[in-house]
């Protein structure tokens, strides 16, 4: 192919020379391609590249909480090495290994920005992925785009969406304010008469959550939601007793905004409690293995949450080719891995999105074109379940947009209505 670019630029430079000097035939031809493929002629395709590319390899930076408080959420991290190694496995992308430096912040977000410099900084890796929680990823938000270093598909459901103000960050999956609005639409439709106990954290994420309900809910927020109650992840003490009065308001629908661990605790409490509303929770927290389990399978059914993956589980989920692929991955690349846990779910789709950005960088992995190309995306993930597909531009930085409601029955998560979403 190489050849053939070169005999056309040799024949154009004949014709603005005129005719060829005498002597000049075959041999002189084939000694022209010959000096013209080994000199750095400027129309050659010509990689381009930033810090933390080179023809080598590509340096991805990552904070995860692979320690502390939210170390179940390091399984995400997990993954997306797992799925890079796997590339690399496979020769890379066009030639380059991913180099992939994931650092454990011990689940302290005070240490992001520091983390985050030094990612930049020291380890100079072009871009940074999958970064878990709104609270890492809005502290080094400024910091990313003063710096025009990409921070793509940050882990958090905060509507990480404002190309306009930070055109470095983006976020990945359905924002809480689209969770609260199902939600709540869900109760409208099917329990109209419900009387609704909310627990959220005491801070953005919460209201965030809490503001979608109330929208959902519209001028039938003041009678159906009978009670409010606030919590500090810092405060898990303090949780019996928000339990205990949010049960005592007589509410029989109970939204459980907590994450992780204190979303398991609350779980347990209810029950214990003798208290059995109907029960929500984020996509954050839906994770079997990680906070189902350790709540009590039995304490957990009849719990409602949404997604936007397909199942994994089910015997008859397994007849689809996607499944029988991530689950023969999960074999291969996480053997000691609970494949009932969906954080390895999300990071292998996190880390999908970001293979096909580099692909479609092509020979310019600069930071620029990788925004370019995150910011241009129409795909569909095999784990995602149909009519949920990856697609940006722009002006629009939420990739994800679409989830569907699904409810535990005790061993499961089973689909509860159609996809529903922007």
């Amino acid at each position: 192919m190489g050849l053939i670019v070169f005999e056309n630029i040799y024949a154009q430079r004949r014709l603005k020379l005129g005719r060829t000097a005498p002597g000049y035939g075959a041999a002189a031809l084939s000694w022209a391609l010959v000096l013209l493929a080994l000199s750095d002629f400027p129309v050659m395709a010509q990689r381009k590249y930033d810090p933390g590319a080179t023809d080598a390899e590509i340096k991805i930076g990552n904070i995860m909480p692979y320690t502390g408080g939210f170390s179940e959420y390091g399984a995400t991290g997990r993954a997306e090495a797992a799925y890079f190694q796997t590339i690399n496995d496979q020769g890379g992308i066009n030639g380059c290994k991913i180099n992939f430096i994931s650092v454990d912040s011990g689940s302290d977000t005070s240490k992001a920005v520091t983390l985050a410099h030094r990612l930049v900084e020291e380890d100079q890796v072009l871009l940074t992925a999958g970064i878990w929680g709104a609270p890492a990823n809005m502290a080094i938000r400024s910091y990313m785009n003063e710096k025009q270093v990409p921070q793509l598909f940050a882990g958090s459901e905060t509507a990480f969406d404002e190309p306009a103000r930070f055109p470095w960050t983006m976020g990945f999956q359905p924002s809480r304010r689209t969770e609260g609005l199902a939600y709540a639409k869900y109760i409208v439709q099917n329990k109209p008469a419900a009387r609704i106990a909310i627990l959220s954290s005491r801070d953005a994420t919460g209201q965030e959550w809490t503001g979608g309900i109330h929208d959902g809910l519209g001028e039938k927020a003041s009678t159906m939601i009978v009670k409010e109650a606030t919590f500090e992840y810092s405060d898990f003490a303090a949780l019996n007793a928000q339990v205990m009065a949010l049960k005592e308001s007589g509410a029989d629908v109970f939204m459980n905004l907590a994450v992780g661990r204190l979303a398991t605790l609350v779980i347990r409490k209810a029950y214990d409690l003798d208290w059995h509303p109907l029960q929500f929770i984020p996509n954050a927290s839906l994770s079997v293995a990680a906070f189902l389990e350790p709540a009590g399978l039995k304490k957990s059914a009849g719990i409602v949450s949404n997604a936007r993956s397909k199942g994994w589980l089910s015997p008859e989920s397994r007849q689809d080719p996607a499944v029988r692929m991530f689950l023969e991955w999960m074999k291969k690349y996480n053997p000691d891995a609970s494949i009932r846990d969906a954080n390895y779910v999300y990071g292998y789709e996190v880390a999908q999105t970001l293979v096909e950005v580099l692909k479609k960088c092509g020979n310019e992995l600069t930071r620029a074109n990788v925004m370019k190309q995150a910011a241009s995306l129409d795909l569909e993930l095999g784990m995602l379940r149909p009519g949920i597909k990856v697609t940006t531009s722009p002006t629009d930085y939420q990739p994800i947009k679409q989830l569907y409601l699904m409810q535990f029955d005790g061993k499961e998560w089973a689909a509860l209505g159609k996809v529903v979403g922007n």
